[in-house]
């Protein structure tokens, strides 16, 4: 059964510079992970299911008109979770409602906690390092448009691999 992701992808410039700022505090995770806002968290999918899941994307993407996106700062989920990220200053509500709506039916999913439009750039690193990630991206900031979401799959070697894109509205 594939393991399946759901995500906003960061566009360059952006995408590459968290990806080797997070691979150069250690993180050896982030060479297979591109820089995205999760909508949906990995969830096996049975082979059989793909097409429903597709169709069901396609039409969650329909449903919700472009947006833009701000990220600026750092947060934490710390001490829940050993997680520092670039915060979503603008866009939030928008992320929200696009991930309500491809957590519906075929991925209809439970989540362990709340969902938070965020990307990740350390994670489960010692706490001096998460600090240092929290303190040396604290004025990070960019600005793009949202225009679509991915649909990636888990592969064993190469990681997580955009699959499919939905374009929205």
């Amino acid at each position: 059964m594939p393991t399946i992701g759901v995500a906003i992808a960061i566009p360059e410039p952006w995408a590459s510079e968290l990806q080797d700022y997070r691979t150069s505090v250690g993180d050896t995770t982030a060479t297979q992970i591109p820089t995205h806002i999760t909508l949906i968290p990995p969830a096996q999918v049975a082979d059989a299911e793909l097409d429903t899941v597709t169709e069901h994307l396609a039409h969650a993407a329909s449903a919700v008109e472009p947006f833009d996106i701000h990220l600026r700062g750092t947060g934490t989920f710390r001490p829940v979770s050993p997680v520092v990220f670039v915060t979503v200053a603008e866009g939030i509500s928008h992320c929200e409602v696009l991930a309500d709506a491809v957590r519906r039916g075929p991925l209809a999913v439970d989540l362990d906690f709340p969902y938070h439009p965020h990307v990740t750039i350390a994670h489960h690193l010692d706490d001096p390092v998460l600090d240092r990630a929290f303190d040396e991206l604290a004025t990070f900031e960019c600005r793009f448009g949202v225009d679509a979401f991915s649909l990636y799959v888990h592969d064993e070697q190469a990681g997580w691999q955009p699959t499919e894109r939905y374009e929205l509205g």
